[in-house]
């Protein structure tokens, strides 16, 4: 539509300006990228917040993998076109005229462009922790600790603004995507983040229950697909696109497909749902180490370590069905490793050395 074309267009000049004049910060806001990248959510923040505090963990990761699943649909219903190969094919400009964008090896996503998912994942993620901290502080019923929570409020939510603006801003800068899909993914993720805050039945889920969550997400997922599909409406029509536009074929990543993720987040969810009802995580995490800070930095550190070491796999992508399985199980084996298997060690190895020294 006309006024699709000229919100892509004005946010062609912005990208055009944020790449002319904020050159200086490349490498700062290609770090921002990666630091909004839904992946960190299983490597990085859910190791930390689960020893820290399980009810927060749990919660990061149905609300991450929701909130991506949402994300998902959410793309393939709105088409929603990115800069870097829009300019391309678009009609709007004269004699060919069209704009020139710098692409960067992390510009060529494969996916459909509308909401963001690096920006949603980022604010809902972020959510959750913000929310958490402070739940910590509304508690205090002082004069002075009311004064500290509203400090801490404002500090907190400061944070968060500057992280997903920034987030955002990168994001358009690598022309990955057009300003108004950064600001609906942020607000989407928001969204969802704010749902979980009432949905207390997730802590006691059972192993069945989370089976049948990821049957339904699948199921639905892939049932929209075919549907559409019948209807000659091909919901991958943006891969063929990216691959032509991509300035280097090499950047082009099995990885951000729409079936990637769907797969990765399924898997995470239940590794999560398998550790959290396994005989492991109730031996240890429900022990009386448990409530030990040496125990919690322990499985800490060394989920930490575990999962860089699982970065180091690289799936091979020669067969595409086999990248799925893989992936699948490589997602599952993270939240897995977090919540049952490391855990565990550490809790037999405490519990060894204290029969050593009685």
């Amino acid at each position: 539509s006309i006024k699709m074309d000229l919100l892509h267009s004005n946010g062609v000049l912005i990208i055009q300006h944020l790449q002319r004049d904020y050159r200086a910060y490349q490498d700062f806001l290609n770090f921002m990228s990666h630091v909004g990248d839904p992946r960190n959510i299983f490597s990085i923040y859910f190791p930390l917040w689960f020893q820290l505090n399980q009810v927060v963990g749990t919660k990061m990761i149905w609300v991450a993998v929701i909130g991506d699943w949402f994300n998902l649909i959410f793309k393939w219903i709105l088409f929603g076109h990115r800069p870097y190969w829009w300019v391309q094919e678009t009609m709007i400009y004269p004699n060919q005229s069209s704009p020139c964008l710098e692409q960067f090896p992390i510009t060529c996503e494969t996916g459909p462009g509308s909401p963001s998912g690096h920006a949603m994942g980022s604010s809902c993620v972020w959510y959750v922790m913000v929310t958490a901290a402070l739940s910590y502080t509304v508690r205090w019923k002082d004069k002075s600790a009311v004064t500290l929570h509203r400090l801490t409020w404002s500090f907190l939510w400061s944070i968060f603004w500057i992280i997903q603006i920034s987030v955002c801003i990168s994001r358009v800068f690598i022309a990955t995507h057009f300003p108004h899909q950064v600001i609906l993914g942020v607000f989407a993720g928001i969204l969802v983040a704010e749902a979980f805050e009432h949905t207390p039945a997730i802590q006691t889920a059972s192993l069945r229950m989370y089976i049948k969550t990821n049957l339904f997400l699948f199921i639905f997922a892939l049932g929209f697909y075919l549907v559409l599909k019948l209807l000659d409406i091909d919901l991958l029509w943006s891969v063929p696109k990216a691959k032509k536009w991509c300035a280097n074929p090499e950047w082009i990543n099995i990885d951000t497909t729409p079936f990637a993720g769907l797969v990765r987040n399924l898997g995470a969810l239940f590794g999560l749902g398998l550790g959290i009802n396994s005989e492991m995580f109730i031996t240890s995490c429900k022990g009386k180490n448990s409530c030990k800070i040496s125990f919690r930095l322990l499985c800490i550190a060394a989920s930490l370590a575990t999962l860089q070491l699982y970065n180091l796999f690289k799936i091979p992508t020669h067969t595409e069905y086999l990248f799925y399985i893989l992936s699948f199980c490589k997602s599952a084996a993270m939240p897995l490793t977090v919540v049952a298997l490391v855990p565990y060690c550490v809790h037999s190895l405490m519990r060894t050395t204290e029969k050593k020294l009685n």
